[in-house]
């Protein structure tokens, strides 16, 4: 089995290149929608989450801005909730490895793939990346987005052009989306057929 780490800083199109790696029959496993779920209305990691900082969710789920709130600058209490949730997404991607077993290709969409050492784990890298004014751009027309707060995100990421360098495939989100579709699909006939080196050095 190929393991294949997606990647890719805020605003370039990384779950756009998922739902392309998806169409070409890789299954992909989201770190962020498993996230989400575990702290949604009834997720397995709000207990837990309350415990840690009492307030913070309700029968909706997770209060993202009070969670926010008991976290932001504050290094200890960003750690307790790591500590919480890694394990729960480290085992919800062993399961959907084990129900994966059979297939050729799988790709582990994770934003810190590199932050956090997850690229150790992977078979391959690939970056999704964009020019600087076209990710600022998407970023800044997010809702409740400021650019105060996209630099904070910024700053919590390796820059993109050390993305790009680390990476084994780089995609570029910059270009028409039919472009973005070809050079996904290329990488993937690629893998299927030759293996991770000599695509890599295609």
């Amino acid at each position: 089995m190929i393991i294949l780490g997606l990647t890719g800083s805020i605003g370039m199109g990384k779950s756009t290149v998922a739902g392309m790696l998806r169409d070409c029959g890789v299954p992909v496993f989201d770190a962020d929608a498993e996230v989400r779920a575990m702290q949604a209305a009834g997720g397995s990691a709000l207990p837990a989450i309350e415990a840690a900082f009492p307030g913070t969710t309700g029968p909706e789920g997770l209060d993202r801005m009070a969670l926010g709130q008991a976290v932001f600058n504050d290094r200890d209490a960003l750690a307790r909730l790591e500590a919480i949730m890694h394990p729960r997404v480290r085992d919800a991607q062993a399961a959907f490895m084990a129900g994966h077993a059979a297939e050729p290709i799988v790709a582990l969409d994770v934003p810190l793939l590199f932050e956090k050492g997850g690229w150790k784990g992977v078979s391959a890298t690939m970056v999704v990346s964009a020019p600087a004014e076209i990710q600022r751009a998407r970023v800044l027309a997010r809702p409740g987005m400021t650019p105060a707060k996209f630099e904070q995100i910024l700053a919590t990421q390796l820059p993109d052009a050390e993305k790009r360098a680390r990476a084994d495939f780089v995609i570029d989100t910059g270009t028409s989306l039919d472009d973005t579709r070809r050079a996904v699909r290329r990488i993937v006939d690629c893998l299927r057929v030759h293996g991770v080196d000599r695509c890599r050095d295609a």
